[in-house]
Parts: structure tokens; sequence; C-alpha cells
């Protein structure tokens, strides 16, 4: 009796155990294919771990250093405590009409009518004054400021479009920069299929669709783009629509005078980037300057000051929206990064060369790094989690 019931037994014992495989792998699966991708970025999202790899310690140290940072401290300080005067190549925003009005019954002591501020300017230098300070007391090097990106950045756009603040990064990203090599690429509904897309600078996109899609949630740009903008009476700087936001890094500390009369009148958010923020990429972007330099040349460190003029020397702007994307998102797409012989520089205009005081070919070196090898990116915080990126050539 005992010998026929072992066959049963083990065909009960072999399905209890399929059930339980197919139960796990449904579980992992996330039911369904929006799951499916979920699961797959949070798999192979990478922490920063020990061991991490060997960095060269003394391109790491010399990446440290900024040398325009002692010009921009005091430029800020100076803007704090005195005003525009004191900076000729800023009193042209002192010229501006909705700041001045002319009195008819005045007369200057040359016989030219009598120019006087409007009580406008000054709301607006006091509004000024304290954002600058707000931004600048953050001026120091913070290598844990990606974890806070979804606060400093995120949280703001999700009340704009009536959400609750959320710490759930976008599913996926697509940051499109502005690269010839996007014309042909037929890449527009891809871009387009991102929950997030970050477009660069104003970058034109009527006409080009089909290569560059249609979608914007992000508008970035540098504080000289708003700075242009702003010179209309209405400081309209909305080329994708008066809702889409705009997140914008400070290239000159007087821009924030832009930014205080522009944030005023848009309907749509205008977030200025973190202070520690721009410490990190500025060191980033040295640092793989530096390497690239070094490997190329063979020259001392201490020669690639003037040979990328240190003084001027900075990050593009598509370096920064991709490291916010970075911070912000699961999945991270890299649309139109790179250059060819054979395309445009960019898409959408007829300049012919690239802006000396960026070194694009090393930022090419760390969204590969950002897409193979993350771990080997300085200055960010073991505990970050970098989420997968895939480059779109």
């Amino acid at each position: 009796m005992k010998r026929p019931a072992r066959p049963l037994y083990s065909i009960l014992l072999l399905t209890l155990l399929a059930v339980t495989l197919t139960y796990r792998t449904v579980l992992r699966g996330g039911g369904g294919v929006l799951g499916s991708l979920e699961c797959e970025a949070t798999a192979k999202s990478v922490p920063r771990q020990v061991p991490l790899p060997a960095f060269n310690s003394s391109v790491l140290r010399y990446a440290e250093i900024d040398v325009s940072e002692e010009r921009f401290k005091n430029e800020t300080e100076q803007l704090l405590e005195g005003g525009l005067a004191s900076h000729g190549r800023h009193r042209t925003y002192g010229t501006w009409r909705r700041f001045s009005h002319h009195d008819p019954n005045g007369r200057t002591f040359q016989g030219a009518r009598e120019t006087l501020r409007s009580p406008m300017f000054y709301r607006y230098w006091l509004d000024f004054r304290r954002n600058l300070g707000n931004w600048a007391r953050n001026n120091r090097f913070q290598p844990d400021v990606m974890d806070d990106l979804i606060r400093l950045v995120k949280h703001p756009l999700d009340r704009h479009n009536g959400r609750p603040a959320s710490d759930r990064r976008h599913a996926s990203c697509a940051v499109v920069g502005n690269s010839g090599i996007l014309l042909q690429s037929g890449h527009g509904k891809l871009i387009d299929s991102h929950e997030a897309v970050i477009r660069l600078n104003n970058a034109r996109i009527q006409d080009f669709e089909h290569d560059v899609g249609s979608k914007t949630t992000i508008s970035f740009v540098n504080s000289n783009i708003l700075h242009f903008c702003a010179r209309r009476e209405a400081c309209f700087c909305h080329p994708y629509g008066a809702a889409v936001p705009i997140v914008m890094y400070i290239c000159q500390p007087a821009h924030f005078l832009d930014y205080t009369m522009c944030n005023s009148s848009h309907k749509a958010p205008l977030v200025v980037t973190d202070r520690r923020f721009d410490l990190l990429c500025t060191r980033i972007a040295k640092y793989y300057s530096l390497r690239r330099f070094a490997d190329e040349t063979g020259r001392p460190l201490e020669a690639w000051d003037a040979a990328r003029d240190a003084a001027n020397f900075h990050y593009s702007s598509g370096m920064q929206a991709v490291m916010l994307a970075v911070g912000i998102c699961n999945r991270v797409s890299i649309f139109g990064f790179g250059k060819s012989e054979l395309a445009k520089h960019h898409y959408h205009t007829n300049q012919k060369a690239e802006l000396g005081l960026h070194h694009y070919e090393a930022e090419y070196d760390l969204y590969h790094d950002l897409a193979k090898h993350p771990l080997a990116i300085p200055f960010i915080s073991d505990k970050f989690r970098f989420p997968p990126v895939v480059i779109y050539e």
C-alpha cells in the first residue's frame, strides 16, 4: 500500500514547487509591462558601495580648486553691499525703460532731461538682494546634494502641477541635447514616450518634431538665456508654452535681478539650481577635463589652467541637465549629445563651433561613465544610487 502512494506524493510535491515558482515570478514581474520596466530600473540602479575604484588623488585634489570662485564670491559680496553701479558691465540694468522715466520738468546741469528711478526698481532691488543672499549662503561643497534634488527641484514642480510634493522619482526622463546628430535620427516618438522630457536653452522644436519630439516637461537654461529674455517688457521666456517650468543655473550673480523680475510674472515655476549642486558639477566637469588633458598631452596638471582658460572654464548646460536627471529620475535617456563631422553643431542653428569655456569631449567621457561605470564618477556621496543611463547616438 505504501509503494503506490510514493508517485502521487512526488507529483504533489512537484506541483507545489511549480506553483511557488510561478507566484514568485509574477511578483517580480510587477503585473505588467510598466511594472517590468520599473523593476528592471530598480535592479540595475547602482549603489555607491565600497570598494570604490582607485581615483588619481592628484587629479582629485586639483579638480577641487576653482580659480573663478574667489571672483564669483567677491562679485556677490559687492552686489549685496553696494549695487550694480559698482560693476560697469551690469550698469545696463539701470537703463531699462521699466526702471526709469524722464522728468519733463527736470534738467541735469548739462541741460538734458533728468532720468529718475522708478519705484519698481527699488522694489526689485530689495527682492534681488534677498534672493541672491539666500542662494549665496549655500556656497559650499556637499557631496550628498544629489539625494536632495528631489526636494530642491521636483517638489516645486509637483506643487505647480497641482500634486502633493512627492519623493517619487520620475519613472523615466529624456534629456534632449542640441547636437546636429539628432537630425534624421527619428527619435521623436521615443523621446516623447518618457514621463519627463528636459530640453536645453530654448532649442527650437517646431519643424524638428520627427527627430526631437514635441513634449517638454522642464526647460533647462543658463542665466544668460534668461537675461536676454528679461530685456523684453513682458519678460517672456517660454518657447515651450507658459505652463512649462524653467530650471536655471546662475552664470553671473547679477543675473538674479533677471530671476527676480521674471519670477514675479511667470505662470510656471522658475527654479534656480542650488549652489551646492553647481559646485558639485564644477568639480566633476574639471575632473574629467583634467583627466583627458593628462592622458592626451602628458603635461603636468598645472598646465591645464592656461590650456583650458581656468578662470572662465565651466560645465555646459547639458552636463548639469544630465546630472539633474540622474538625481530625479529612475531611468535616464540621453539624446543629442555628441558630434559628427557630417552633422551640424546644433540641429536648429548655423553655429559652426563649440564654446571654448566648455570641454565637451570630457563631458562625453562622463556620460559614458554614467552609462557603463557610474562608480568611477568622483565627488558624489557613497550613499547615492545611480539610475540606469542609456545614450542614444
